[in-house]
């Protein structure tokens, strides 16, 4: 049966461009990969789309990572998601908090592991469980508690750095 692209691409281009913008903190940047994504997947038509683009997306984010490494590049980084929504405060104070605790989020993130980081962006991008667990290698049956201890580190990680930030004003 022919793979109906259109409603693929509906279906999974948002959630796609989400979970690459984590990895690679640039909205422009996360677009064209999940566009190359979509490239490949048209060449190599798989039997399960959805699980093969974020599967596919993860490697080219990652290599790209790493190539910027070894050219002693960094990623650049965009500076809040908060940046591309509208704002949702009017008041300068208001927007101002929103962007630290966007920055904590994003510095807390880059504190996990990259197991972590990976189960929870897959996660939050909307993968099932058994998605996650075919893109990570784990037992489908190991991905809850994975994910639930995931979190736990990751909210221990916020609040570690809020502390910090408190220590330092």
């Amino acid at each position: 049966m022919a793979t109906d692209w259109a409603a693929v691409y509906e279906a999974t281009y948002t959630d796609l461009v989400h979970f690459l913008y984590r990895k690679v903190w640039d909205a422009q940047r996360a677009e064209d990969l999940a566009q190359d994504a979509f490239v490949r997947a048209l060449r190599h038509d798989p039997e399960r789309p959805r699980a093969w683009l974020f599967t596919v997306a993860s490697n080219l984010a990652r290599d790209e990572a790493r190539s910027a490494v070894r050219r002693r590049r960094h990623l650049r980084l965009i500076r809040t998601e908060l940046e591309t929504a509208p704002p949702a405060a009017s008041e300068p104070a208001d927007r101002l908090d929103r962007e630290k605790r966007a920055e904590a989020v994003r510095l807390a993130l880059e504190a996990l592991s990259e197991r972590d980081r990976e189960i929870l962006l897959l996660w939050d991008a909307g993968l099932s469980y058994r998605e996650i667990a075919e893109e990570t290698g784990l037992a489908p049956g190991a991905i809850g508690t994975t994910l639930s201890r995931a979190r736990g580190r990751l909210v221990l990680a916020y609040e570690e750095r809020a502390q910090r930030d408190v220590a330092s004003d």
